[in-house]
């Protein structure tokens, strides 16, 4: 290991020390249900439905506003056949009480300019008409698939609900039993630990396992691993590479 100036001057006993592995085992297990929180594939579908009914809801109200629009369009082309057919009859009704050859010419060719009309604006009628058919089956559609993303959107929630309790148990059964594994170790013990693993990504300590430290995979020296084998067992070793606490086992290869 370096020399000793470069060791913690901390001591705790042996046992305390196979402890804190276990303390770490659990404080994995909570990172791992945390993570796993963050990043559960129900919370996914959960986000992708949403988004779906968000959209499906801007579409909903697009084509409400084309069949309002369509609605009204029909009720003018409607009022603009009507009138028409009321002018005709009007004119028609007047044919048998002119005598008159000229201004009867002159009705007929009205009643016929009327009829070409008519004819003009019923073909309108019909294509507005179709174009509200069309626009309104569009707009029904959209309501099904939208009832449709609400019963999987709440089916998913369901899921995501069921997943987090999960995750929400596997945690405080992990707290449980670090609480109960750290109880015994001393405090300033524990205290570096804490501080290590919040500097090194989870892990503050690791066993040494056949000259390696189990932290950061690096194999020791032969020198280093003499060094920590002349070491009293109460002495806190520190890996020279990552820092963390290295814990000696039975299969540390000393």
């Amino acid at each position: 290991m370096g020399d000793d100036a470069k060791r913690w001057a901390l001591n705790a006993d042996p046992q305390n020390q196979l402890t804190l592995l276990e303390v770490q085992r659990h404080d994995l297990e909570v990172d791992r249900a945390r993570h796993r929180r963050a990043s559960l594939p129900e919370a996914v579908r959960v986000a992708e439905l949403d988004a779906a009914a968000k959209a499906l809801d801007d579409d909903i109200t697009r084509a409400a506003v084309e069949v309002s629009d369509l609605e009204a369009e029909q009720r003018k082309a409607d009022a603009d056949v009507d009138l028409v057919r009321l002018r005709s009859d009007k004119d028609r009704a007047l044919l048998d009480t002119i005598n008159d050859a000229k201004q009867l010419s002159n009705l007929q060719h009205e009643l016929e300019s009327l009829a070409r009309r008519q004819a003009e604006l019923e073909d309108v009628e019909l294509e507005v008409m179709e174009r509200l058919e069309s626009a309104q089956k569009f707009h029904a559609g959209l309501l099904a698939q939208r009832d449709t993303v609400a019963a999987d959107l709440a089916g998913a929630r369901d899921a995501l609900d069921a997943a987090l309790a999960d995750l929400a148990d596997e945690e405080q059964i992990a707290l449980a039993a670090r609480a109960a594994a750290a109880e015994g170790i001393p405090a300033d013990f524990l205290a570096l630990y804490d501080k290590l693993r919040a500097d090194n990504g989870g892990i503050g300590a690791a066993a040494l396992y056949r000259g390696r430290c189990e932290g950061c995979r690096i194999e020791l020296t032969p020198v280093d691993l003499g060094r920590i084998r002349e070491a009293p067992p109460t002495e806190v070793i520190r890996c020279e590479e990552c820092r963390r606490i290295l814990v000696r086992t039975p299969e540390s290869g000393l």
